[in-house]
């Protein structure tokens, strides 16, 4: 999109809105968590601060995130690779179903991915023989379920562009497929792989939910750390140490991203598109793999739902019906069912703001200028875009509880106002819209734009004829990854969640949390509930066929 002169107002107009949305809601709450524990009672508290991480608790802490971190991304690579080719470039019947499936996990809620695998693992499931429940092994299987997408979705929407010739012209030269992927193939796809790999660390590195519900006190990583020391210690100043750590990593883990983007932006401008073809003999290895990826994802959520159906010794609905209750020995203070109804309409709330703060940010981010400043201006943009990816990487907890601690006085004093939770969500959605959208609008040719003003079109016509038939699809599809993420979120809103009116992510987690066979059965028929209804806000947005989602 290229303006120019007056135009540029409006742009910078535009981009206010979310701006001074990310200062209010962001910045301002996460800014205040950290003085509270760097600069309480007026003073600095440097040396103490620095200290933190000569606790032994808080070096193993550190150094197990980055261990299960890397762990988590080395598998979720490896394993990630060969399902983007076959979904992405062979054609092979029900591709568009998989990719739903491998797309799922991702919005899925933590805290279902976490009780999805213990049912699964723990002495009774299917997998208990392995003896795997309660280890950083299951921990760190969790990690590739959910972040597999990131890895299939990124690197296969960019092979799906690859030019197919020059790796034809290594073949009829005498290279072998292995030769040709990794001479030919694999430098071309190796600044999407950065940048995929780069997020998922980032993901693995910030886990909560899969971390509380599987880790327990064995095992914390930063976020679940910065939480059990607000929560539990009350100790703001550890907690603000290890989120100033947190914030750091995520600031040089943009940057990686930010490169390898502009790399995937550089290849993109001449590369071909390639064509998908029908799987030959020597495709057999790629296909057993993906069909061992399918089933590693189906079988936490097959468990989930196998377990559910059994109460009281065999086969039964009891653990649904019960959800009208609110569980064995008071375990909540409302039903089951009025957390559906509270998570929907917080998720409706959330999503709109998102997907309008995301349009802005989309429509800003996708200007590309020209003229001797056009360089800088470009800097600036990409500077921009990557300072709303940020909330995709600072503790949930961090913003939760900053909210507590900051918007308690007029002219924002929100701590018992329900609308927090929907600026919280939106705050985890926003750099997914801005992702799916952005890359739509920077796709058009703005010529399409000059020829209809040109005729005599006026901006809105122009908007109207030239850019929403290209945008719709991804702006739905945009809304629909909105709402299945705040649908899920879990870590801010914790925090501001009042027991009156709990979403459905706090219920299973305080159901979980509770003694007794019932509320266990409770929880488990409430994270297929919430399992099923993310699965099918993907499916329509799968369906929709959008080649930006999911992508970072």
């Amino acid at each position: 999109m290229r303006v120019n002169g007056l135009h540029r107002w409006w742009l910078a107009a535009v981009a206010v809105v979310p701006l001074a949305f990310l200062a209010v809601f962001f910045v301002l709450p996460v800014g205040g968590m950290l003085a509270r524990g760097l600069h309480p009672d007026g003073h600095w508290a440097l040396g103490e601060a620095v200290a933190v991480f000569g606790r032994p608790r808080e070096r193993r802490v550190v150094l197990f995130t980055l261990g299960i971190a890397t762990l988590g991304t080395a598998v979720t690579t490896l394993l990630g690779l060969p399902v983007a080719y076959a979904l992405y470039r062979l054609r092979i019947p029900g591709a568009g179903v998989l990719r739903a499936l491998v797309a799922t996990p991702f919005v899925l809620p933590t805290v279902v991915v976490g009780v999805a695998f213990r049912t699964l693992l723990v002495s009774s499931g299917p997998l208990g023989f392995l003896g795997l429940d309660g280890t950083w092994i299951a921990i760190a299987l969790a990690l590739v379920f959910f972040n597999l997408s990131v890895v299939v979705r990124t690197v296969g929407s960019a092979w799906a562009g690859l030019d197919a010739r020059p790796q034809e012209a290594a073949a009829a030269l005498g290279a072998g497929p292995v030769r040709v992927f990794a001479t030919v193939t694999l430098p071309a796809l190796a600044p999407t792989i950065l940048s995929a790999v780069t997020i998922v660390f980032l993901f693995c590195a910030t886990a909560f939910g899969v971390v509380l519900t599987m880790g327990g006190l064995r095992y914390s990583t930063i976020e679940t750390e910065i939480y059990q020391q607000t929560t539990d210690v009350f100790d703001l100043r550890t907690a603000a140490v290890l989120s100033i750590a947190q914030f750091v990593v995520v600031i040089l883990l943009l940057v990686v991203v930010e490169r390898a983007r502009a790399g995937v932006r550089h290849q993109s401008s001449r590369a071909g598109v390639g064509q998908r073809r029908h799987p030959t003999r020597r495709d057999l290895p790629v296909l057993a793999s993906t069909a061992a990826v399918v089933v590693f994802l189906v079988l936490p959520l097959a468990s989930l739902v196998v377990r559910s159906l059994h109460a009281d010794g065999g086969w039964s609905l009891e653990n649904y019906r019960r959800l009208g209750t609110t569980g064995d020995g008071g375990a909540l203070l409302v039903p089951v069912g009025d957390a559906i109804a509270s998570s929907w309409r917080i998720a409706v709330d959330a999503t709109l703001l998102s997907v309008v703060l995301g349009l802005a940010v989309a429509i800003t981010v996708a200007y590309r200028p020209s003229g001797r400043s056009g360089g800088r201006r470009r800097r600036r943009l990409a500077v921009l875009d990557a300072v709303f990816m940020l909330p995709l990487g600072i503790s949930a907890v961090t913003v939760g509880f900053g909210f507590i601690v900051t918007l308690n006085r007029p002219p924002l004093d929100l701590r018992d106002s329900q609308i927090l939770i929907p600026i919280a969500q939106a705050l985890v959605a926003l750099p997914l819209v801005v992702r799916t959208v952005a890359p739509a609008l920077a796709a058009i040719d703005d010529r399409q734009r000059q020829a209809a003003a040109s005729l005599g079109a006026g901006r809105l016509q122009v908007v109207r004829t030239v850019d929403l038939p290209v945008v719709w699809r991804p702006l739905l599809a945009a809304t629909g990854f909105a709402f299945a993420v705040s649908l899920g979120e879990f870590g801010a809103t914790s925090f501001l969640a009042r027991p009156a009116h709990p979403t459905l992510p706090v219920v299973i987690y305080q159901l979980i949390g509770h003694p007794g066979g019932d509320n266990f059965g409770m929880a488990l028929a409430a994270s297929v509930l919430l399992a099923l209804m993310t699965a099918a806000v993907m499916a329509a947005v799968e369906s929709l066929r959008v080649g930006s989602v999911g992508r970072f």
